[in-house]
C-alpha cells in the first residue's frame, strides 16, 4: 500500500466516502513498511473510524507470480539475505478483513497485524516446499539493488523497479522477525502454518517443473 501516489489515490476517495456518510472503511496496509504510513495517514485524516490490517509477507507470493516461476525452475533470488518472517496465508487475511467489515465498528480505529504462526526465513521456507514437491531447489540472496535491476528487464517499469528496491532496503532488515496475535484476537485461533500451505499447493502441482 505504499506505492507511489497510493496515498491520494486512498484519501480523495476515502474524504468523499466519509461525505456520504461510510464510517468504517477497512485498509489492507503491509506490516512494518514504512512507505505504507502516508497512505494510512491520508486515511486517518479523512475522518473515517477506519481499521488498518497490516499483513505479513504472503505466503502465496511463493505460489503466485514471479517468485514461483522461479521456484518452479529450481531457485528462487531474492534480497531477504538470513532475515525470517512469519509467512501468513491470504485466507486468513481476508477473514480478518471480512470481521473488521462487519464487526458494528468493534476494530474501528484498531490497526490489527496479521501474521502466520512462525518466522521461517526465505530459505527455510524454500527448503520447506523442497521437501514437499521432493525437488532439489534452492534459494540465492542478492542485494536489493541487484534484484531491482533485475526486474526491469522481464518489462518491471523501472519506477516500479526502484519503489520494490527501496522496500526491500528498509522491510527486509529483520524488523518482522517475529509473530503477532492479529488472526487469533479478531478469529479466535491459530493463523494457518505455512506447512500446511505447502502441502495444499504441492498436491496441487503448483511447482511441478
Amino acid at each position: 500500500m505504499g506505492a507511489p501516489g497510493t496515498a491520494e489515490a486512498v484519501g480523495e476517495p476515502a474524504g468523499t466516502a466519509v461525505g456520504l456518510g461510510v464510517r468504517r472503511p477497512v485498509l489492507l496496509s503491509a506490516r512494518g513498511e514504512d512507505q505504507a504510513l502516508p497512505t494510512e495517514e491520508a486515511l486517518r485524516a479523512s475522518g473515517a473510524h477506519r481499521t488498518v490490517v497490516r499483513a505479513a509477507w504472503f505466503a502465496q507470493n511463493f505460489s503466485e507470480g514471479p517468485p514461483a516461476a522461479e521456484v518452479r525452475a529450481g531457485e528462487l533470488v531474492f534480497p531477504a539475505g538470513g532475515v525470517a518472517e512469519p509467512f501468513v496465508a491470504v485466507r486468513d487475511v481476508a477473514e480478518v478483513v471480512v470481521a473488521a467489515l462487519t464487526g458494528g465498528g468493534r476494530y474501528a480505529g484498531r490497526r490489527l497485524s496479521v501474521t502466520g504462526p512462525r518466522p521461517l526465513t526465505w530459505a527455510e521456507a524454500v527448503a520447506e516446499i523442497a521437501a514437499a514437491t521432493g525437488r532439489p531447489l534452492t534459494y540465492r540472496a542478492v542485494p536489493a539493488r541487484d534484484h531491482g535491476e533485475a526486474l526491469v528487464g522481464p518489462g518491471v517499469p523501472r519506477e516500479e523497479a526502484a519503489f520494490l528496491t527501496e522496500v526491500s532496503e528498509t522491510l527486509l532488515d529483520g524488523r518482522n522477525a517475529y509473530p503477532e496475535d492479529g488472526v487469533r484476537q479478531v478469529l479466535g485461533r491459530e493463523p494457518r502454518d505455512f506447512a500446511g500451505f505447502v502441502a495444499q499447493e504441492a498436491a496441487a502441482g503448483t511447482w511441478e517443473a
